[in-house]
């Protein structure tokens, strides 16, 4: 009976030891790690050297649309004689290093989950440099994809009941909002919803907020010239200021960017840029997902826009962007 025992707890201990990429990754530990941070593995004179250089120019560029200049990544940089133990739970880590296969493999949940590792494999320090500069896009993606699922994941899980909601229901679709979003106004043709940012980096007045609304798809070849215009419609509209006469409109002297998107399977514009209210000091970054749904002959328009004086908002932004890529358009 002593043996059987034995055995059993042999058993088990095996099987607790044993880390996969999905189903036996609830045995590993937490990891650890903000969203848009990633942890770079590579020699301290590497990192001081040209390797350095080309990880700060790529991961160093700046996100468009934000008041204050904000990188897309932040990166820290650990030595692979440093990287073990505590330091290998981190949550996106890169790790760079001298191979006879060049090229990219991603590792997911291998120390720790949620986690994603990205190898960078090259013979010498010009393979390297080769990699970071000809698929540093590529390798950022990795990293934004996976911290978008990552919170997408954790919204799911204490989320808005949206049947509740007039316009939402009008519309006909489904998205993970946190329960901190609170209801401002819901017409039946326009919802907005609102998180007050009184803790953290934002103390103070600050808010991140949630338009939702449709309107009819016309000339689809004049959807991209034409976001700007509708946006500052829907402003003047529903998203007053202070004082009569003042409302919210796109910052004149800043041309927003937009780029080719997809939400929900669908073709979809991602506009970034920086809002105003006319006549007033108030201002901050918004991001813009105009969706074309050809089935119902209209234009879906999430929007998000942060206002949060004297902190970075690159973050408040990915939030809103995990909530509208989590859409879906009955």
């Amino acid at each position: 009976m002593r043996k059987i025992a034995t055995i059993l707890v042999l058993v088990f201990f095996v099987i607790s030891c044993k880390t996969g990429d999905d189903k036996d990754s609830y045995t590993l530990p937490t990891s650890n790690g903000n969203t848009n941070r990633i942890m770079v593995v590579t020699k301290g004179a590497d990192w001081d050297g040209k390797i350095g250089d080309a990880i700060r120019t790529v991961f160093g560029e700046h996100q468009v649309g934000l008041p204050q200049p904000e990188t897309l990544l932040s990166v820290s940089q650990v030595d692979p004689v440093g990287f073990s133990s505590f330091m290998r739970h981190g949550k996106a880590v890169l790790i760079l290093k001298r191979g006879v296969k060049e090229g990219i493999t991603v590792q997911k949940n291998r120390y720790a989950t949620p986690q994603i590792i990205v190898h960078a494999t090259a013979k010498d320090e010009a393979g390297l440099l080769k990699i970071l500069n000809k698929r540093g896009k590529e390798i950022i993606k990795l990293f934004k994809d996976e911290d978008i699922r990552f919170t997408q994941r954790l919204f799911k899980k204490d989320r808005i009941d949206e049947t509740k909601f007039k316009t939402i229901k009008s519309i006909g679709l489904t998205l993970d909002i946190p329960k901190r979003y609170r209801l401002v106004e819901d017409t039946g043709e326009f919802i907005w919803f609102r998180q007050h940012l009184k803790s953290g980096i934002a103390r103070g007045d600050g808010t991140n907020n949630i338009l939702i609304y449709s309107i009819p798809l016309e000339d689809e070849n004049k959807i991209a010239d034409n976001i700007t215009a509708v946006r500052d419609t829907i402003g003047k509209k529903y998203i007053p200021g202070s004082k009569e006469g003042m409302y919210m409109i796109t910052e004149q002297a800043y041309t927003p960017f937009t780029f080719d998107a997809e939400i929900d399977g669908k073709k979809a514009y991602e506009t970034r840029g920086k809002w105003e209210v006319k006549n007033d000091f108030m201002a901050g970054p918004f991001i813009n997902y105009t969706i074309i749904d050809k089935k119902n002959n209209r234009l879906v328009i999430f929007e998000g826009f942060t206002y949060a004086p004297s902190v970075n908002k690159r973050d408040f932004l990915f939030e809103l962007e995990a909530i509208a890529k989590s859409m879906k358009i009955n």
